[in-house]
């Protein structure tokens, strides 16, 4: 198997969100190995992705003969087999690979992935249910948390700054939040500068510290 470090990726565990990046991986046209220890999931889904194989991932010499030394890019994507994604995280760690995701189920499971060598750990069911809360409470339209405490909105004009430009409206020293994009119904997202005149019913993209944008959504 070829090795591209920016198309090459290999994921171990095929659970719901394992199978689903594997997925959407191959569709975007990267060359996944897939790893997990249930041949009858392996199976499952084989078809659909570059190349799969049934292993222990706790097992270095497993690793070692399917070539996951040679990657440079390794999703850990094990569910709730707490003691499998630590030690398979380790070992990748172990192996060297430059970049290493692993999903976590807490974020104490995930300080633990980033002490035995994760580089990035992805909770998807706490972001998950964290960016449906902020959707439901209705104050925006859509929340992305980029860090513990870095956060983009989706969310309206509110009506201080209305038929204003960004710069006069003033709305980063006010409430702390710089406007990244606007996008005007029927018209596509164009980047936001001072000059920028907002309009009733434009829909602003939002960057800040995570309670600046929540209080920057509740005016809107």
């Amino acid at each position: 198997m070829a090795r591209n470090e920016t198309s090459q990726i290999v994921v171990i565990g095929l659970g719901r969100f394992g199978s689903s990046l594997a997925g959407e991986l191959v569709s975007r046209g990267s060359e996944v190995l897939a790893i997990d220890s249930r041949p009858d999931v392996v199976q499952r889904h084989a078809d659909e992705l570059t190349h799969t194989a049934v292993a222990d991932t706790t097992d270095p010499e497993s690793l070692r003969q399917l070539g996951v030394p040679q990657f440079r890019r390794a999703v850990v994507a094990i569910g709730t087999d707490l003691e499998a994604s630590i030690l398979t995280t380790s070992l990748l760690a172990d192996f060297g690979i430059p970049h290493i995701w692993a999903k976590a189920t807490s974020r104490q499971h995930g300080r633990i992935l980033e002490r035995v060598g994760a580089h990035h750990v992805v909770l998807p069911e706490h972001d998950m249910g964290e960016r449906v809360a902020h959707l439901v409470t209705g104050r925006m339209l859509d929340y992305i948390e980029i860090e513990e405490d870095f956060a983009l909105v989706k969310t309206l004009t509110p009506d201080e700054a209305v038929d204003r430009a960004l710069g006069e409206s003033r709305l980063r020293s006010k409430y702390g939040v710089t406007v990244v994009g606007v996008k005007r119904p029927g018209e596509e997202f164009t980047y936001a500068t001072a000059d920028t005149v907002v309009r009733k019913g434009d829909i602003l993209i939002v960057a800040g510290q995570k309670d600046q944008v929540e209080e920057f959504a509740d005016i809107t």
